[in-house]
Formats: structure tokens, C-alpha cells, sequence
């Protein structure tokens, strides 16, 4: 299984956004661009991937590949796939989530604990421009990235994370969008071992 754990540290908590201003909505249109490079094929879904975008530190968003259903490469469609989450959040009671959709759950969680849940089945590992070049060290069993949006995590954040990362890899030479490094991400793993493809 992989993991993915997007923060979105200035992501809307409520549904009041528009679908035609994602950028102004916490770089929304970043968030759900992360939520198609971490599932979506040509013409497929990957099934063995988990999403969690956690917004604001207050809610998180699940993404269940094998379950979920309407995803389509477009970020406003994603976009609405999160903005009908959030439309429950009421129903979510503490950390028992609500489903809003096939795949698609929303709980009353944030980054703490979704990370300690998601580090219970995988290696954390931190996709960052300071890490250990990926191609010079071993792909993580059943990863969980952690990346952020378009900022770097928070002094908050990194203080949580420092007690579960177990590496820190950077994809290249250049900085990436987190959308951009999920993809590179999923090459990395998908090529482990390939020498002709």
C-alpha cells in the first residue's frame, strides 16, 4: 500500500468555496491536483493507494483507491469531491469519519493523527528538497509521503513529524510542485529494479 499525506495548511474547512477560484481557496487546485497524481492512470485507478489531505489541521479528507469512484483528472471535479465532504462535516463525530462519497471520507482529524494512523501500516518518509537523493537510496516498503502544498510545513508540523519520519528523500535536483513530486514519487517505486523498461 502507499500512502499519501497532503497538508494543506491554509485549506478551507467549511464548503463555502467557490469551483471557480480554487487558487484562492487555499490552493485548492493544488490539493485536489495531489489527490489525482497520487490515484489516477491513463485510464485507470490505482488501487493499492490511500490519500489523506488534511486541511487546515482540523479535518482530513480520505481517498480510498480501491473504493473510490468519479475521480477524474480534472482538479475541479476533485475540488467538489472535497467540497462535499466538507459539506458533512457536522456527521463527522470525533475521529469516526463520514463517507461523502464512494471512497471519499471526511473525520474530524488532523495532521497528528492522521500520521500516527497512516505510520501504523508503512514507512513515513518525508518528500523534501533537504532529503537523501532517491536514486541513491532504497525505495521505502508500503510508504507514507508526507508533503506539503505550496509552502513548507509549519514549525508545528515538522514537530509532529519529527517523531515518525523514518526518511527524508528529495526527487531532484529541482524543486517540485507536490502534485509534480507524487508522480515522480510513483516512478520512483514503480521502476525499482528496472533497468530496461
Amino acid at each position: 500500500m502507499r500512502q499519501f499525506i497532503v497538508v494543506g495548511q491554509d485549506a478551507p474547512t467549511t464548503d463555502e468555496f467557490s469551483l471557480d477560484a480554487l487558487p484562492n481557496a487555499g490552493r485548492m487546485d493544488l490539493l485536489a491536483r495531489c489527490v489525482t497524481a497520487s490515484l489516477l492512470l491513463s485510464h485507470g485507478i490505482r488501487e493499492d493507494v490511500r490519500t489523506f489531505l488534511v486541511l487546515a489541521d482540523a479535518f482530513t479528507v480520505r481517498f480510498e483507491g480501491r473504493e473510490v469512484r468519479r475521480l477524474n483528472p480534472d482538479e475541479r471535479s476533485t475540488a467538489a469531491l472535497v467540497r462535499t465532504a466538507l459539506a458533512e462535516r457536522e456527521e463527522a463525530i470525533g475521529h469516526i469519519p463520514v463517507e461523502t462519497s464512494p471512497g471519499v471520507s471526511l473525520s474530524r482529524v488532523g495532521f497528528e493523527t492522521t500520521l500516527e494512523t497512516a505510520a501504523k501500516d508503512g514507512t513515513v518518509c518525508q518528500l523534501h528538497e533537504d532529503g537523501e537523493p532517491a536514486n541513491g537510496c532504497e525505495p521505502p516498503a508500503d510508504p507514507v509521503f508526507v508533503l506539503s502544498d505550496h509552502q513548507n510545513l509549519g514549525e508545528e508540523y515538522v514537530a509532529v513529524l519529527d517523531g515518525y519520519r523514518q526518511q527524508q528523500v528529495t526527487l531532484g535536483p529541482e524543486r517540485l510542485h507536490a502534485d509534480q513530486a507524487i508522480t515522480v514519487a510513483h516512478n520512483w517505486l514503480d521502476t525499482d529494479g528496472f533497468e530496461v523498461y
